[in-house]
């Protein structure tokens, strides 16, 4: 059984690879607070250029309004337009999304993010290790490892980039599964 807060605020996590069904689970969230009423505001980092800029869009093409924001700050303008705030790809975020997170939640607001808790190399990626140990909800969805058809927990690096931070879709990244990538020339640690 999960009980829901009534009288406070909380912090829902949505995390896993590429390819789970992060933003598309953000995205089912968001549309359900607004068919119940409740006004929702959504941000995803501008750095995240991939499809639309004011719409968060899942791999399916699923999409849904959204502020592009370049600070963190900027997101608390909004704490009192809103009562249920999105987040996609949080993990592109500074530190500071930590703090805007539980300054939403400390005034009673529902925050539910989404992002790559790990990066190709399997370490944690950006914020999203802090934001979890500070969550009341933590959902983690797996792919399909796209070798074997194993749960995938893994976002694999299959172009030659060297950088943490390097956009792609499947042109650049395969989920795979803890074997599969660990068999893998960019996997062997």
């Amino acid at each position: 059984m999960t009980l829901t807060p009534i009288n406070s605020g909380w912090i829902e996590v949505i995390c896993g690879p590429m390819f789970s069904g992060k933003t598309e689970e953000l995205i089912r969230r968001l549309i359900r607070a607004q068919i119940a009423k409740q006004k929702v505001a959504i941000f995803k980092p501008i750095s995240d250029n991939r499809y639309e800029n004011n719409y968060i869009v899942s791999h399916n093409q699923r999409k849904i309004k959204s502020i592009q924001v370049k600070h963190t700050s900027i997101i608390l303008t909004y704490r009192d337009k809103a009562d249920v705030f999105g987040i996609d790809e949080a993990q592109f975020f500074d530190n500071s999304i930590l703090d805007v997170c539980q300054d939403l939640a400390n005034h009673g607001k529902r925050v539910v993010v989404a992002g790559l808790e790990k990066d190709f190399l399997a370490n944690s990626f950006g914020p999203m290790s802090k934001i979890m140990v500070d969550a009341e909800y933590i959902t983690k969805v797996n792919a399909i490892c796209m070798h074997c058809g194993d749960p995938a927990n893994y976002s694999h690096r299959i172009s030659k980039e060297t950088k943490q931070v390097v956009l792609g879709e499947a042109d650049k990244y395969e989920a795979l599964c803890r074997r599969c990538y660990h068999n893998s020339n960019n996997g062997d640690k």
